[in-house]
């Protein structure tokens, strides 16, 4: 099985390196110290299963599974014995290691990850198959109806009873609220990142922590809702 590891400490990649080692049908093509990089190699490599810590700075573990697609077998490792239960609520999490890791348990892990099958559904991709919703969209301002290019639309942003649609060339006040407008946007372009904010995900300059920035605009990103605008952006 091809195989990659996920673990912001060195040493506890060496340690998962070394139990591999010992057994013959593992084979590590790849080891990276946080997720954002594991994302960009997945995009290119299959692998059979991966080895991943729940707990990593900036991008959980958690994060990270929620984000892909279509996951190989995912086996999680950590010190944390709390998250046993939850982690059994995803489909692709095959096994629980705790650290420090034996190499009976590791080999009684791997038995268990050979004998389980599953398989992946399309789920996520339903934003692809959904009906065209055309190109315009018209806004009530004023008893003034005012046709907005979808394409021009950049952020929507919650004010109370109000929205605020920012656009490539101005910005609107809208008497609705932001449930009402996320209905009508194309949801292969448009994405909620946080509860007062919809973003066009494709104007994205730059994501730096916790936000991302559209023209000069900084949005914050919501812990919820990162992993599906991580899933949805072409990763290199």
């Amino acid at each position: 099985m091809k195989c990659i590891i996920i673990d912001d400490e060195v040493a506890a990649r060496a340690i998962v390196k070394q139990l591999c080692s010992k057994v013959s049908t593992l084979d590590i093509i790849g080891e990276f110290d946080n997720a954002i990089e594991a994302i960009k190699f997945l995009n290119q490599y299959d692998v059979d299963l991966i080895f991943l810590d729940i707990h990593m700075p900036g991008f959980s573990g958690v994060d990270f599974v929620q984000t892909l697609k279509n996951p190989p077998k995912i086996v999680m490792t950590t010190s944390d014995t709390e998250f046993a239960i939850a982690a059994y609520e995803y489909e692709a999490i095959i096994d629980y290691l705790v650290k420090p890791i034996t190499q009976v348990r590791f080999e009684k892990c791997i038995q268990k990850v050979e004998n389980t099958s599953f398989v992946t559904n399309s789920k996520n991709t339903t934003k692809a198959n959904q009906e065209d919703v055309g190109e315009d969209l018209y806004i009530n301002i004023d008893r003034r109806l005012i046709k907005l290019k979808l394409n021009d639309i950049l952020v929507v942003e919650a004010k109370g009873d109000y929205i605020e649609v920012k656009t490539t060339k101005q910005d609107y006040r809208v008497h609705t609220t932001l449930k009402k407008i996320k209905e009508k946007l194309p949801e292969n372009t448009f994405l909620q990142i946080h509860r007062s904010y919809i973003i066009n995900f494709t104007k994205i300059i730059d994501i730096e922590d916790n936000s991302v920035l559209i023209e000069k605009s900084v949005i914050p990103i919501s812990r919820s809702n990162r992993p599906e605008l991580m899933r949805r952006l072409n990763l290199l």
